[in-house]
């Protein structure tokens, strides 16, 4: 473990070395117990520690370069702080560049489980277990992964700035194939404690929608109403949060921003989705392994982006914030879609027709400006028909903004816990929304 004093001390020594007049360190260490499974059968089962610090160094004329090192003796860390400077001194100056914040008051953040943190193989090797006994029972195929970790994180710089961080995770996720490759179930479950995790319910998801999955029909490119499960709401809301920087609204760049003949002006306090409709920034839920400090270390605070309905705040870094005049904020992180008071079923039982898709892949950003996205669908495409899951289709390829899939959502379920490729550590409900756009047949499972 990795403690406050240990970091301090960490930090105070390779800020000691340093010889420009600005100097950032950024410790991280992490204890890793994981197995991994393939062919119904543990392939790794591993316990690994990892160590970095990295060094980021700047001229007086605003020149900056940076370090990374794994090793912490005296040479590497001293060789460290050379190379960076060496960069530095060969580096562009940075028209952008913002002086060091000074010592900052960071938020308490209860993300750190002990019995998480004290937990190895035997832990995990349950829900292994169950899962590969579920796939052989059912006579399918499993994959996945299961980990927990324990992580200490420590940022200071000459300014006299210094925080100290711990938080835990933990992981399970399963993929399910039946013996003639043509069906696909899928199932994660994320929680900061460990004791959140059940393999038995997981693997009782993936075999489901492997089992049910298997003949898809084929179903023509269109738009359609869709149920999205959580997993696929997180990554949509991810690409959400870019959309709200500051400066490429003011700047004509955004969905945010008005229309050519209002330059500059936004529609910050203007109601774009319905009532029912808040997106946050929570970092003091304790499911989230969320971080008290953001990327330019400002102290991460509770923020609404959308509440009921109405756009409440953009993200102001702290050269544009300096620029426009605003306070600086945290970038949209840690994002929590608020959700309501129904469950899975309830929107299945809710739709006429739709299909209900488990996740998303290979995400791309097409149009900046109206954040339109292309993707896949993978795992588990259903067609509900009059409140009823009646049969599988086959994967698409998508093209839609989650502006408007937000925009046009009509109900919710309670949100959960989910890691999305672009809202990290996120909550995010199962959502009903019509006129979702699918732009090609996917042959993949």
């Amino acid at each position: 473990m990795l403690t406050r004093q240990d970091a301090k001390n960490l930090a105070d020594k390779v800020l000691g070395y340093a010889k420009l007049p600005g100097c950032r360190v950024n410790i991280y260490a992490s204890e890793n117990v994981f197995i991994r499974f393939a062919n119904n059968g543990i392939t790794t089962s591993g316990y690994r520690l990892d160590q970095s610090v990295g060094i980021e160094s700047t001229t007086e004329d605003k020149r900056s370069g940076s370090a990374n090192v794994s090793e912490w003796s005296e040479e590497a860390l001293r060789n460290g702080v050379a190379l960076a400077e060496r960069l530095a001194r060969v580096s562009q100056p940075d028209p952008e560049y913002m002086p060091p914040l000074g010592p900052q008051k960071y938020p308490e953040l209860a993300n750190f489980d002990t019995a998480t943190d004290r937990a190895r193989g035997d832990a995990l090797i349950g829900h292994v277990k169950a899962v590969i006994d579920a796939a052989r029972g059912s006579l399918l195929t499993a994959a996945g992964f299961v980990a927990r970790s324990a992580n200490w994180t420590a940022v200071a710089n000459k300014a006299g700035l210094f925080g100290y961080h711990t938080y835990t995770d933990s992981t399970l996720t399963t993929t399910m194939r039946n013996a003639t490759g043509t069906s696909s179930g899928w199932a994660t479950q994320v929680s900061t404690s460990i004791k959140d995790l059940n393999g038995v319910d997981a693997a009782r998801v993936a075999v489901e929608k492997c089992v049910r999955g298997d003949g898809k029909k084929r179903l023509d490119p269109g738009k359609y109403t869709v149920i999205l499960e959580p997993s696929a709401v997180s990554d949509l809301i991810g690409y959400l949060g870019w959309g709200f920087g500051a400066r490429n609204a003011e700047q004509g760049q955004s969905f945010l921003s008005k229309k050519a003949d209002q330059p500059g002006q936004t529609l910050l306090g203007e109601k774009l989705f319905p009532e029912y409709i808040t997106l946050r920034t929570d970092p003091f839920n304790p499911k989230l392994s969320s971080s008290p400090w953001s990327g330019s270390l400002l102290p991460n605070e509770k923020i609404s982006w959308i509440e009921n309905g109405v756009v409440k705040n953009l993200f102001y870094d702290r050269f544009w914030a300096q620029k426009a005049g605003k306070k600086p904020t945290p970038y949209p992180n840690n994002l929590v879609l608020d959700g309501q008071d129904h469950s899975l079923d309830d929107l299945i039982k809710a739709a006429d027709k739709a299909l209900l898709v488990t996740r998303l892949w290979y995400m791309r950003v097409l149009q900046p400006q109206t954040l339109q996205v292309t993707g896949l669908t993978r795992d588990g495409v259903f067609l509900v028909e009059n409140g009823k899951v009646t049969a599988p289709v086959m994967n698409f390829r998508w093209n839609q903004s989650p502006v408007s899939v937000i925009q046009n959502t009509k109900m919710l379920s309670t949100p959960v816990r989910t890691q999305g490729a672009e809202a990290g550590s996120s909550l995010a409900p199962a959502i009903l929304a019509t006129d979702f756009n699918f732009a090609s047949i996917s042959d993949a499972v």
